[in-house]
């Protein structure tokens, strides 16, 4: 891949998934190609997955002040690498 995943956006992360997943599906790769484009397409969903976690921070970050009026809340970047809690509130 020629883009490092940390600068990837999010949109053509999910392109090149599309794109691993018609050509796995289409049978036009063998199977040694199959499992490098499977490997590359977890990170690429890992990616995205991070990407997703930030962003539902970003938006959690946007609170209701006492007259009911919604403020951004300064966001402050949290590493969502570690358990962040995220992943068990959804569940």
């Amino acid at each position: 891949m020629a883009k490092s995943l940390k600068n990837l956006k999010f949109e053509d992360a999910m392109k090149r998934l599309d794109d691993i997943v018609e050509a796995m599906e289409a049978g036009e790769i063998g199977i040694e190609e199959s499992v490098a484009q499977y490997e590359e397409a977890m990170n690429l969903a890992a990616h995205c997955r991070k990407v997703l976690d930030q962003a539902e921070l970003r938006i959690r970050k946007i609170q209701l002040d006492s007259a009911g009026e919604p403020h951004a809340v300064p966001f402050e970047h949290e590493d969502t690498s570690e358990a962040s809690g995220v992943e068990d509130e959804r569940r």
